[in-house]
């Protein structure tokens, strides 16, 4: 662990002495555990209550100090901690995102009350860089409901080639989804930045009238922009490598959280037989 120098520590009830701490590699929203060692330099006991009482929290600030993420997850103590005992616990984090330079703030707060710090406390502050999401920029796709002859034309025309192997997400489509040539671009860097789920904006085509059925069960999808409050599972994600996407109208979905619709990266449906859509 890494061992923390001398600072202040006020007089009261309420301190804390930093003792050392260690945090691992942290990539942009995902979770991580970090380890503090840390002392009651205080003359009152520090007592949990489930998630009520003395809870070890932390921030994410700039490296200007401007808080970007305020309430972190909360660390309860096993046991009342006595004035002058020492006690290490694990700190769950999520990495903030976008990638870049941030200061990780670990604190105590009296839950419902106050921060430690504004009791005059120190607050332990680590300059963190914080990577990408994605070890590299590998898109792979699963194409589900057979062959499709503009489908695959759409996918080997992409800005950024797919990939068969090791990939670091993996697309979801149908046969009759036609991305747009920046489609594959657009998944990675929303992935790079930090989202293990990403949704295109979907656009319906095909005759007028299948074309008009069609856009009307695909509106929740076809908004523009980035929309991070789902109000509705994400159709054709394109996922982390690992997690398994589902099924929502007939088309691969993705519910969980940690995902974004990007309004950028556009796909065209196309009607087909016996597609519920359609």
């Amino acid at each position: 662990m890494e061992r923390v120098g001398e600072h202040p520590v006020p007089a009261g009830p309420l301190a804390v002495r930093w003792r050392a701490y260690q945090v691992p590699p942290i990539r942009a929203g995902e979770p991580a555990v970090a380890r503090v060692l840390l002392e009651n330099a205080g003359s009152a006991s520090w007592r949990s209550r489930g998630r009520e009482g003395v809870q070890l929290g932390s921030h994410w600030l700039d490296p200007l100090g401007n808080p970007i993420v305020w309430d972190g997850e909360r660390t309860a103590f096993a046991d009342p901690v006595r004035p002058g005992e020492v006690v290490e616990l694990k700190l769950r984090l999520v990495g903030p995102r976008p990638p870049g330079p941030y200061r990780l703030a670990v604190d105590l707060i009296e839950e419902h009350r106050f921060w430690f710090a504004e009791a005059g406390s120190f607050v332990l502050e680590v300059p963190i860089e914080v990577s990408s999401r994605l070890a590299e920029r590998r898109l792979g796709v699963v194409v589900r409901g057979g062959e499709d002859e503009e489908t695959r034309r759409a996918l080997a025309a992409q800005e950024e080639p797919l990939v068969d192997v090791e990939a670091a997400a993996v697309a979801h489509l149908v046969a009759g989804a036609v991305p747009a040539p920046d489609w594959s671009r657009v998944l990675l860097d929303a992935h790079a930045e930090g989202w293990a789920a990403v949704g295109p904006r979907l656009v319906a085509d095909g005759g007028l009238l299948e074309k008009r059925r069609l856009a009307r069960r695909l509106a929740p999808w076809s908004g523009l922009g980035r929309n991070p409050r789902l109000g509705a599972p994400l159709l054709l994600p394109s996922l982390i490598a690992g997690r398994e996407a589902g099924e929502h109208d007939g088309l691969p979905a993705w519910a969980g959280e940690d995902a974004l619709y990007e309004g950028r990266a556009v796909v065209r449906l196309r009607p087909r037989p016996g597609r519920p859509p359609a």
